[in-house]
Parts: structure tokens; sequence; C-alpha cells
């Protein structure tokens, strides 16, 4: 169906919602908030079927939101464009100029969660990983939405019938044809989430320990590895290397959820009954 809608589609809608005067609200921004409201409505479910309680989950989502942004911003910086910023560095915490890796937003996620279950009481970190990463493979799929209204993270040319032309691209690259590849991405993300969510309410809202957060990193992340190949190198310097900087930090993300899931999760003491705790 969403081929279907991309048949010869040409996009070029303008990245603010509107204007009045200073006051400019974006189509990225909007996604972004979207990905946070979903984030908190499948976190209060999460929450009340592990029976805790919902205030502790707004405190440890505002802990997860501010990993995102300071690790998805310094993602960028650090793996994608390293020495502009060493020249610019007035504009290291310019956000507003766009720049936001999804490599580095993990990193971030990942560091607040484990700070979070520290201080939560009787609060493991992988059972709170597995809860945190439902919500966001949700709001990956908005984050990647408002990369294609803002036309950006997009893909080489193409001649499949369903190439976007991105007429906000400047010169003839606003003429050809191109991979749509963040709405790949999106799509990836809404079958992780269908995958995780399987498992989740197969074991009766209560998965083996980092069942979920393994998964997670190995389907999401090796799906990126793959989509990498139709999408335009984000990182200039490494344009020539045999795997592109977004394959480069996919692979060690991957490794680490196989070691999760094969050696870490104990399988064999959960049942999906509901009998299980």
């Amino acid at each position: 169906m969403i081929i279907a809608l991309l048949q010869n589609l040409t996009w070029g809608i303008d990245p603010e919602i509107f204007s009045i005067g200073p006051i400019a609200p974006r189509w990225y921004g909007l996604m972004f908030a979207g990905a946070f409201v979903s984030g908190y409505f499948f976190g209060v479910k999460l929450w009340k079927d592990g029976g805790r309680k919902v205030e502790e989950m707004e405190s440890i989502l505002t802990w997860v939101l501010v990993g995102t942004v300071i690790g998805a911003r310094l993602g960028h910086v650090i793996f994608y464009d390293p020495s502009y910023y060493l020249r610019n560095l007035d504009q290291v915490l310019a956000i507003w100029n766009g720049g936001l890796a999804s490599h580095g937003a993990a990193i971030g996620i990942i560091v607040a969660m484990y700070y979070q279950s520290k201080k939560a009481p009787k609060m493991s970190f992988w059972w709170l990983a597995d809860r945190v990463v439902i919500p966001t493979a949700v709001g990956g799929a908005f984050i990647r939405t408002g990369n294609f209204f803002n036309s950006e993270i997009y893909g080489h040319a193409t001649d499949v019938s369903w190439g976007v032309v991105f007429t906000n691209l400047p010169g003839p690259a606003g003429t050809i044809p191109r991979h749509p590849t963040m709405l790949y991405e999106a799509i990836l993300c809404l079958l992780v989430f269908a995958v995780l969510w399987y498992i989740y309410k197969k074991y009766k809202a209560h998965p083996p320990e980092g069942s979920l957060f393994g998964m997670f990193l190995i389907l999401l992340f090796s799906g990126r590895f793959f989509l990498e190949y139709t999408k335009i190198p984000q990182a200039n310097f490494a344009s020539d290397w045999i795997f592109n900087m977004g394959q480069l930090l996919s692979i060690p993300l991957v490794l680490i959820g196989l070691y999760i899931v094969l050696k870490r999760v104990d399988w064999s003491s959960y049942s999906t009954s509901p009998a299980n705790p």
C-alpha cells in the first residue's frame, strides 16, 4: 500500500507547518513530539503490567528523552562531521540547524537507562531496557517520517517505480527519483515493534529479561546495515570506505544484541503460560 502511494511521487513540502512572526513549528518537531507522546502511552501500559508506579515511569522517560537528544547530537558531531565542529565549537549545541544521529541516540538511551536502573528500587537494567525499546521502536518510525518531511537522509538515485523526487534538494539533485530511505527505516522500526510486541504478549507481559533489548539491537541495526546501501553517505570523509559510517556503527550493536540473546538471556526459566510471574 505504501509503495503504491509512492508511485511517481514528487515531494517538496515546506518543512515549516506555518509561521507567525518568530513562531514557526516544523513537521520534524511535530514527529519528534509524537515519538515521545506515543512513548508515554506505551510506557504507562508497560509499567502497569509490571506492577510499578506510573510516576516512576514519567521520571525515567524524562531522562530517556534527555539521553536521546544529547546522544543523538553528540553522535552526529563525533561520528559524522568532527572536523567541522572542531572548527566551529559554537555550533555543537545548535540542534536547530539539524544533525542528529540514531546510533548516538541509542548510546544516549542506554546510558540513561543504566543510570535510572541504579536509582529505581528493585529494578534491573535488563527489565528497564526491555520496556524502553518497545516505545523506542515506535518513536523511531515517527522520527524517520519527520526526516521524510525534511527531505533528508534520502537515498541514491533509482529507477524503481516507488522512487521519490525530492524537489527541495538543490540543483539537479532535486529532479532525480531517489530511494525514500527514511521511509524504509520507518517501516523497519514498525516491523521491529511488531516482533517485540509479539514476544512481550507471548510471555504474558513478562519476557525473559534482556530478550527484547537484545532482539531490538539485532533487528533494528542489522536492518539499518542493509538499508545503508540505499542511502547517500552521511559522513563525507568515509565515502571511500568499504562500509559507510552507519554500517560501521551498526555492526557492534548487532553483535552486542546477539551476545545478549544467545548468552545473557535465560530462556529456559521462562514459560509462555499465564503462571509465569
